[in-house]
């Protein structure tokens, strides 16, 4: 019998130091929930159930051998038996808790740490970041890594930022994001003027960028794809369907504040309004190409649309009258005759004389959509065989513009003056448009007009062109527009000539 009770006590000690062991062994790290996965934290409380359940079977056969013996416990026993009910309670409560602990959801950073622990890297990642490439302007100071191997750094280690000895802000090539949009437009267009055919033609296919160099800073560029040569007035016969690359608008811009903007480059001259309001794309006029005023200088166009040099702009303080100006000076244009030269001067200009222009504009705050304003322009060219001319371009607009319903004037007037001479040659000109929007339909009209003096110096061949235009644009989808228009064009000294154009133009 002592035997047998010595045996159980064995046993039972045996299974309380397993329990110990298996409850115990968390508690040798700092963090048991840390050091442990859910899995393992899972196998230690499924142990320890298994351990108390075993130790609890044993116990139940000890209490029923000593009921089925008429020899009584002695106290030794009752003693050890009191004890082992104490520690299975103390157990109990401990397996309790770890079960709490188990279901409750662990903190970001424990998971963090568990992850980074039981999940190796992958292969293509090494230890050490690689180094970018160095600095193109190393007087700015020493190159900084790249952002994959920053990012990379600061996964390995946090770094408290020394300050030291703060340096100036590099360039992050991440910040000065790089925008593109694209433009187009594709035509079939017929007339029955003498010598004129029906065709499709490819319109010009306009490349927009912009970036945000620095908060004060921005880049803005036109890149176009048209047909001729160099996009000449007059093209070499044999090279009319050729194309060829032009920068129509280069600009380094910097704003300071609202009222006062720089840009430097190549830029849309602010004569009028069409002028700065609509760029290289048709996709967003209403008709299907520009007024005879504002045609492109190597198109025919008797105005300088273009101009390398500096621009100022802004507000002027003037509460609700919203008055704005325009400040330019730069190269101007070079004189129309001989007619296949470059007319947008973007290296040499053809003089040390420079062009000026003054812009001023109101968009009072009573009548939203109202615009109205002048512009006066002065420059000097020198065309061969010919004496200096004195250039003097002056301009009005008013314009009511809302989202369904528009109404475009202007009005010019081009003064020439040869120096060797008294005479004054005046030509002036004019449009007018009106469209009104029905849903994904608008239709407009247009009348335009320009009248040049026959022995014009610089415009021997314009004369007279007038006439009307009358057509329906529909929007397609957001970003496709279908249009129709007819012109008829009266010329002096020529007869009347009808057109008709078919034009798609989109954005992508």
């Amino acid at each position: 019998m002592r035997r047998r009770t010595l045996l159980i006590r064995a046993v039972m000690n045996a299974m309380v130091v397993r329990v110990s062991k298996e409850v115990a062994m968390p508690f040798r790290f700092a963090n048991p929930i840390r050091a442990l996965s859910s899995a393992s934290r899972t196998a230690a409380v499924r142990r320890v159930s298994s351990s108390l359940l075993l130790l609890g079977a044993v116990l139940t056969t000890v209490s029923l051998h000593a009921q089925q013996t008429s020899t009584p416990v002695s106290s030794t026993d009752q003693h050890t038996i009191q004890m082992l009910l104490q520690r299975i309670d103390r157990l109990e409560a401990r397996v309790a808790q770890l079960e709490e602990q188990r279901q409750a959801p662990l903190q970001p950073q424990v998971v963090k740490q568990e992850v980074a622990t039981l999940t190796p890297p992958p292969d293509h990642i090494t230890a050490t970041p690689p180094m970018a490439a160095p600095s193109e302007h190393p007087a700015h100071g020493p190159a900084m890594p790249s952002p994959v191997a920053q990012q990379g750094a600061d996964s390995e280690q946090h770094v408290e930022p020394d300050v030291s000895n703060p340096e100036p802000e590099r360039m992050d090539m991440s910040k000065t994001l790089l925008r593109m949009r694209g433009f187009g437009d594709v035509s079939f267009n017929g007339a029955d003027q003498k010598g004129s055919t029906t065709s499709f033609s490819l319109g010009q296919l306009n490349l927009f960028v912009t970036s945000d160099i620095s908060e004060k800073f921005k880049f803005l560029g036109e890149i176009v794809f048209e047909s001729g040569p160099d996009n000449f007035y007059e093209v070499p016969a044999g090279h009319k369907n050729e194309f060829a690359v032009d920068v129509e608008r280069y600009l380094l811009q910097y704003s300071y504040n609202d009222y006062f903007n720089l840009a430097v480059g190549r830029y849309h001259t602010a004569i009028g309004f069409y002028n700065t309001a609509y760029h290289h794309s048709t996709w967003f006029q209403t008709t299907t190409g520009r007024p005879l005023l504002f045609q492109f200088e190597d198109t025919g166009g008797i105005l300088p649309i273009h101009n390398v040099g500096v621009s100022a702009s802004g507000r002027i303080p003037s509460g609700s009258l919203g008055l704005h100006y325009v400040a330019e000076i730069g190269n101007g244009r070079a004189s129309r005759s001989p007619l296949e030269d470059e007319p947008v001067q973007n290296e040499v200009d053809e003089n040390n004389h420079k062009a000026f222009n003054l812009a001023l504009f109101a968009r009072p705050e009573a009548i939203h959509g109202l615009q109205f304003g002048f512009s006066g322009y002065h420059d000097l060219l020198t065309p061969l065989a010919q004496p200096p001319i004195g250039e003097t371009i002056l301009a009005a607009h008013g314009v009511y513009m809302m989202p369904n319903f528009e109404w475009l004037n202007e009005v010019v007037l081009v003064r020439h003056s040869p120096q060797d001479s008294s005479h004054v040659f005046n030509t002036t000109g004019f449009y007018t448009q009106i469209s009104k929007r029905w849903g994904s339909y608008r239709p407009y009209f247009r009348y335009q007009y320009i009248n040049a003096p026959n022995h014009e110096p610089i415009f021997p061949d314009v004369g007279l062109r007038a006439g009307p235009s009358v057509g329906l644009r529909y929007d397609a989808a957001e970003s496709v527009a279908l249009k129709f228009q007819y012109d008829y064009n009266q010329m002096r000294n020529q007869p009347g000539a009808n057109a008709l154009t078919l034009q798609l133009g989109f954005t992508f």
